[in-house]
């Protein structure tokens, strides 16, 4: 397993003694001047709202403001590259979510690998993905009932994904290999023209994070038939877990996190764990949190590095069945 830096311990080893010198007298400086989050995805979607709040208030704490950047483009590897390349000071962030850790792999001229040139800063939300369906297309009530529709009719049902390797497309593969079904996977370039294609009746299904889908169930626009958790959400309490409706072990989230570039110190990784922390407790953040059905990652900086390398050994594996890369 590829495992990411839990210290500075690799810039020490390569620096030498300079390295434990001059390590501590940056950090003691941090943030000497405007800090800069990059968001490697177009405005307005769920990256932004768990990095907003969280920036607002991370700067107000460490008396710097925070300028939060969106530069999408190429599945975020645009963005990647930028931060991946920046001076390692702690003033530069990437604001990663599980497409990220697959970038190398999905697309070959990434510029950047997410586990080598990166430090694990800190979580910012957890979301579950739903399973939801266009109640107008697919006349199943409840998950056994689409598994069965799916069953008669192999490759009938068309699936749409928020593209090549993130965690939707994923899900469906899972979801294929748990249940021997078949279904028609459509990749889009994103879950927004996914689900507003699905709620015009192109497609019949997609997993999406429940931040993003939750309100259109509460109207009735979409039908979620399962909740990839551990235990029902309060944002959808009536709708149940895969493993409630009979697909055990189907615990599959959209997760958020800031990573660093590989060569910060951990004094100052350190330093904006905590003020990352702090913004979490709060119960402003936390009230966001709840409305989009996400839970704060208040993980230490150990265990969210431990976190991330096991959901890329998971997903690694699946997406090797799958051929990925993909033209």
């Amino acid at each position: 397993m590829i495992l990411l830096r839990r210290t500075a311990l690799a810039g020490v080893f390569a620096g030498g003694v300079t390295g434990l010198m001059t390590a501590p007298a940056r950090a003691a400086d941090f943030p000497s001047r405007q800090m800069n989050w990059i968001v490697p995805f177009p405005p307005g979607g769920s990256n932004d709202i768990f990095t907003r709040p969280v920036a607002a208030f991370v700067g107000e704490r460490l008396g710097q403001p925070v300028v939060v950047e969106n530069r999408g483009g190429a599945g975020g590897t645009i963005g990647g590259m930028t931060a991946a390349r920046s001076k390692p000071d702690g003033c530069t962030l990437l604001v990663v979510n599980p497409s990220l850790t697959f970038a190398s792999i999905v697309y070959a001229e990434s510029g950047f690998d997410l586990m080598r040139d990166f430090a694990p800063v800190s979580g910012l939300a957890q979301v579950p993905v739903a399973l939801v369906v266009n109640p107008s297309k697919i006349d199943a009530k409840d998950l056994a009932s689409f598994l069965a529709l799916a069953r008669k009719s192999p490759g009938a049902i068309n699936i749409g994904s928020s593209g090549l390797g993130t965690i939707p497309h994923l899900a469906i593969v899972l979801l294929q290999q748990r249940t021997g079904i078949q279904l028609t996977h459509v990749p889009y370039r994103g879950g927004g023209p996914a689900l507003q294609d699905m709620m015009a009746g192109q497609i019949d299904a997609t997993f999406a994070p429940l931040s993003t889908v939750a309100s259109y169930v509460q109207s009735g626009r979409l039908r979620a038939l399962a909740v990839a958790a551990p235990k029902r959400e309060p944002v959808l309490p009536d709708v149940p877990t895969f493993a409630q409706a009979g697909v055990a072990d189907f615990n599959v989230s959209t997760w958020y996190g800031l990573f660093a570039p590989e060569a910060t110190p951990a004094a100052i990784l350190d330093t904006l764990h905590g003020a990352v922390q702090a913004a979490l407790a709060d119960p402003s953040v936390k009230h966001i949190w709840a409305e989009q059905g996400a839970e704060p990652d208040l993980q230490s900086r150990a265990a969210f590095t431990d976190f991330v390398n096991h959901e890329v050994e998971r997903w690694t594996r699946i997406a090797k069945t799958v051929g990925l890369p993909m033209e």
